[in-house]
């Protein structure tokens, strides 16, 4: 049996939970919502657990804050056995436009401190990712208060229907490969 790890990065705590740059979280809480499972703390953060076409999806919610995501994922791949290539790690994207998708097999951090740390652990880029697009409606210098900011009301609008397709996107990287969701995701 197929076992993939779905990382959904965040930072936990209420004062995060609606924010641009826990996006990861927020699919992973409504593809659980979906299968009807629910998340249990356990070691290094929340985990939920789901069959889907003979696969068997982990979902972590790592509890190290998204600086420190690296020890979770790692610990979590190891203790379940998990191939690279069936991890797959969602997060926040500042250089993709507000609902854009992207999954890629590789690649850079692209700036993005939760990716720098899991590079820097796994000693590697090449895993895949999933990066959401949060848009950069930001002045000069306020990149932070805008990714841990709040969605707008048009986003807020949007957000069901983006979510509904990453949770479709998630599910097709454990049945029909990455580079068929690549293909069918990308861009949409």
């Amino acid at each position: 049996m197929k076992k993939f790890l779905i990382v959904g990065l965040g930072n936990i705590g209420a004062k995060y939970d609606e924010t641009r740059h826990n996006i990861g979280f927020k699919i992973l809480d409504a593809l659980a919502l979906s299968e009807k499972i629910t998340f249990e703390s356990q070691k290094l953060g929340a985990i939920a657990t789901f069959r889907f076409k003979g696969r068997t999806f982990i979902l972590l919610k790592p509890s190290t804050y998204m600086n420190l995501s690296g020890k979770a994922v790692k610990y979590w791949m190891t203790k379940e056995n998990i191939p690279l290539e069936n991890l797959l790690v969602i997060c926040d994207d500042l250089n993709i436009d507000f609902g854009v998708i992207r999954v890629k097999g590789k690649g850079s951090d692209g700036g993005h401190n939760g990716l720098k740390d899991i590079n820097k652990v796994l000693q590697t880029q090449q895993y895949p990712r999933f990066r959401f697009g949060v848009g950069d409606a930001f002045s000069k210098g306020r990149q932070i208060d805008y990714v841990l900011g709040t969605w707008n009301k048009d986003e807020d609008k949007q957000l069901p229907e983006r979510i509904a397709k990453s949770c479709d996107l998630i599910k097709s990287f454990g049945t029909a490969g990455l580079n068929n969701t690549m293909n069918t995701f990308n861009g949409k």
